[in-house]
């Protein structure tokens, strides 16, 4: 239903989505988190898309860190900005803490999912902690895909 909300606003608009994500990563847990940027930047954006499907966060300092993102250029800008630079990601400490647990305890991996401008005109990033898959892991979920598909086509014919 929170799906349906987001498509109908106006403002909301998917930037980047990093669709191997769940494909490569068992994903566990997701959470929404600000990200840090500079004017042209943010223009950038808004005129044509970033890439985050190379990309990973990881804490470091006690900060959170997008790491290997990359942002087009913005021509008519004054002060350009660096196309793969680090970037701050924004959370709370208590989440801060949760995912330095997850990386260094549990072996985790902190995976950018989509960047987004939310409701209010603000760039947000869903990011996902899980674990990387193996091959037959994948080859697993692809076969249970397949059989979804397979029982709806089945169920809508009825054959």
């Amino acid at each position: 239903m929170a799906k349906t909300q987001k498509n109908s606003d106006p403002n909301y608009k998917v930037i980047a989505e990093n669709r191997r994500a769940r494909f490569d990563y068992a994903i566990e847990d997701d959470l929404e988190v600000g990200i840090i940027l500079s004017g042209s930047e943010v223009k950038a954006l808004r005129e044509k898309s970033g890439n985050i499907a190379e990309s990973y966060a990881a804490v470091e300092d006690g900060e959170l860190w997008l790491v290997n993102s990359y942002i087009a250029p913005y021509e008519r800008a004054m002060f350009p900005h660096m196309e793969r630079r680090k970037r701050k990601l924004l959370v709370s400490k208590k989440q801060l803490s949760n995912l330095w647990n997850a990386t260094q305890r549990k072996g985790m991996t902190i995976v950018p999912i989509v960047m987004y401008f939310n409701h209010k005109g603000l760039v947000k990033m869903k990011v996902g902690i899980g674990k990387g898959k193996k091959n037959h892991d994948k080859r697993a979920t692809d076969a249970k895909r397949d059989w979804g598909r397979q029982k709806q086509r089945l169920l809508r014919h009825g054959d």
